[in-house]
């Protein structure tokens, strides 16, 4: 079986730059976000079961999941955030689990943006996250999603806190430099996984 690297960190700390760093390197991804979506996808049990709960209000026009207006109910209700999570994460898990088995490669990386907050550790044989100041994220996320400080601030409060992730860490890469330098920290992690890999064997 392949050795299992949790990638992790922050919202808007470059998790999804890292991550493509490593598959142009041809490492397997397996990306909980993508996976997320999967889910829910038209035809599935689970979106099924989001319409019994919130009704054909949450969906858009071509009967999709609309993601924007789900996350911005969710974040203004926790316990339909709680109700959500404890519906979707066991699939989401259930799927993690089947695609880091199938891994072919010496290692994979498992990206998932609240790998510590949904205690996925026990899927890794390590953890990298990707650490970015606080002011940064704030203003990624202000450029990127064009939310309000209420928003950002949920969305802080949903996540764990810098410090917290980094407890979980065997390696960081400090995402506060251009993509050359980026690309070179991923190329050192890279040996370093490999070897690891081979000792694992």
């Amino acid at each position: 079986m392949a050795l299992v690297i949790g990638l992790t960190g922050g919202i808007c700390s470059g998790k999804t730059t890292v991550a493509n760093f490593f598959k142009v390197i041809d490492i397997d991804i397996i990306d909980a976000d993508i996976i997320a979506r999967q889910v829910v996808e038209p035809g599935t049990s689970g979106l099924s079961a989001i319409i019994t709960k919130f009704g054909d209000t949450i969906l858009d026009e071509n009967k999709t999941l609309n993601r924007t207006k789900l996350r911005e109910h969710i974040f203004s209700n926790l316990d339909d955030k709680a109700w959500l999570n404890a519906m979707l994460h066991p699939k989401i898990k259930q799927e993690m689990i089947m695609q880091t088995q199938n891994a072919s490669l010496p290692y994979c990386m498992l990206v998932a943006p609240l790998l510590i907050e949904n205690s996925l550790q026990s899927l890794c044989d390590r953890i990298l996250v990707v650490d970015v100041s606080e002011k940064i994220q704030v203003a990624r996320i202000i450029q990127r999603d064009n939310v309000d400080d209420i928003q950002v601030k949920n969305i802080f409060l949903s996540q764990a806190t810098r410090k917290e992730r980094l407890l979980f860490a065997d390696d960081v890469i400090k995402n506060e430099c251009n993509d050359e330098e980026l690309s070179a920290k991923v190329a050192i992690l890279h040996s370093k996984y490999l070897t690891l890999a081979e000792k694992q064997r």
